[in-house]
């Protein structure tokens, strides 16, 4: 994520931490969840 991105290593895994505390996500795998739940993502959706 970060090499996409263009940041450190350390800076997005700072901002995934930020992500994580806003939303009250446990863990990655919770905000995964969410994101199906509220239609951000679908199935497939990172095949090309």
């Amino acid at each position: 994520m970060a090499t996409r991105l263009v940041v450190s290593p350390l800076t997005a895994k700072s901002h995934v931490s930020r992500i994580m505390a806003k939303l009250g996500a446990r863990d990655r795998t919770q905000v995964v969840v969410m994101a199906y739940e509220y239609g951000m993502v679908s199935p497939g959706w990172l095949e090309g």
